[in-house]
């Protein structure tokens, strides 16, 4: 788009390269000249900047990045991995408050100062190595995140009303200072927002969502409602970077409502089926394609059903967006698959992975893979390949060591990489 808009300016201005006029010219007027036209040229980074929604219509693919501040290194890495997009939530960075950028989820009173410094040096920082950033927060005032928080969820957002103008200020405040900074393309409102178990339904999947929907309209359990408002206050001081309104997984979003503004991106995550993806749960059971018992959406007689797990499957599990997609008149250059992935050791990971995004990429939804060179866990290190680390690994962080990860090219992790360089 840059480089577009550069070329228009360059024809508008044609005349002034005229040489035999200008040679007529005294100097000081070539001079003054130049500097208003190389002013004119500067200046045209404002409009340019201001489209950024713009930088959603061609497919964005990329990869999350969650708890430690990045490093020039990670993000130069990325850039070289062929990641032009990194969703990136913040809020495990160090901070001298209680919980970083907010200060306190118990009361917000401002951002704090020190944390949003240290936040925008690493914008600068991933502007300056051409990546773009989806910025999410994991914590909003009456939603701290629950692994700063005892690992106890924080539901207070979506039951105590108090906490929503909280939220909306808070996202006010971020607004105003990041709006027009180049890094940025989305604002990310909350990771996984999740009414849902704030009143005690916890499987989405077995639940007609639209009925439930109809019984907490207009309470705080009102994920519609607190959408509305974190974006009406975003606009008020950013009227151009895209905002994100995310769902925790793909059957949530039934009930969410678009928003009369053409800035808007549609996302979800996915992670099914969980019994299959994660480790724990899958114990060595389940391998991809293959059967495997799940979760029964359809027959509330039976706990579980038995599926032939394979891509026309995933097909099926993704056929809540696609129906919400259709029947709302979403364009697919507005749907972002914020999170997806799997335990690498699982059977058959490189196959799930490749199914997934061959659905995404056919569908024309952007996506964001969970997660490149995680920091804090090795289980979605996909350049680590399917196997556990050794036993010496694990025996040298007890004697209190960091020894490095050996990340190594591998099935697993070609997957990844040939679709992030097409």
């Amino acid at each position: 788009m840059a480089f577009s808009a550069g070329a228009r300016l360059g024809q508008r201005f044609r005349p002034v390269a005229h040489i035999e006029w200008l040679e007529k010219e005294p100097i000081i007027m070539r001079q003054v000249i130049f500097s208003l036209t190389l002013l004119f040229f500067l200046g045209s980074s404002t409009p340019i900047r201001g489209n950024k929604i713009s930088l959603w219509n061609s497919q964005r693919k990329g990869a999350n990045w969650f708890n430690e501040v990045p490093t020039k290194d990670w993000l130069v890495a990325a850039k070289r991995a062929g990641i032009t997009v990194v969703r990136l939530a913040p809020n495990g960075w160090k901070s001298a408050q209680r919980d970083f950028l907010i200060g306190n989820a118990d009361h917000y009173k401002g951002i704090v100062e020190q944390d949003f410094q240290r936040l925008k040096e690493v914008l600068d920082q991933a502007d300056s190595v051409g990546i773009k950033i989806v910025l999410t927060t994991l914590s909003l005032p009456g939603a701290r995140w629950r692994q700063q928080n005892g690992n106890k969820w924080d539901f207070r957002l979506w039951q105590d009303p108090q906490y929503l103008p909280q939220a909306v200020q808070f996202w006010r405040d971020l607004a105003k200072r990041l709006r027009g900074h180049p890094a940025v393309i989305g604002y990310d409102i909350l990771n996984e927002p999740q009414p849902e178990r704030a009143s005690g339904l916890f499987d989405p999947q077995t639940h007609d969502m639209l009925a439930w929907y109809a019984k907490v309209e207009n309470t705080p359990a009102d994920l519609n409602r607190f959408n509305t408002e974190i974006v009406k206050a975003i606009r008020e001081v950013d009227k151009e970077t895209p905002v994100v309104l995310s769902c925790d997984t793909v059957y949530v979003i039934k009930y969410l409502r678009p928003l009369g503004d053409d800035k808007i991106i549609y996302s979800f995550h996915m992670y099914e089926p969980w019994e299959y993806t994660n480790k724990k749960t899958n114990n060595g059971r389940f391998s991809y394609p293959g059967k495997m018992r799940v979760d029964n959406a359809t027959d509330t007689n039976a706990k579980e059903a038995e599926v032939n797990l394979n891509r026309e499957e995933l097909e099926k599990i993704l056929a809540s967006p696609v129906e919400w997609q259709r029947r709302n008149k979403i364009p697919s250059n507005r749907i972002f698959v914020g999170e997806f992935g799997c335990h690498r050791t699982v059977g058959g990971a490189a196959n799930y992975l490749q199914d997934l995004i061959k659905i995404f990429d056919t569908r024309g939804w952007h996506w964001a893979f969970y997660a490149f060179r995680e920091d804090k866990w090795d289980g979605m290190d996909y350049e680590m390949g399917t196997k556990p680390l050794d036993e010496s690994y694990w025996k040298a962080k007890e004697r209190g060591e960091n020894p490095p990860l050996r990340r190594v090219n591998n099935p697993l992790w070609n997957v990844l990489e040939r679709e992030l360089k097409k």
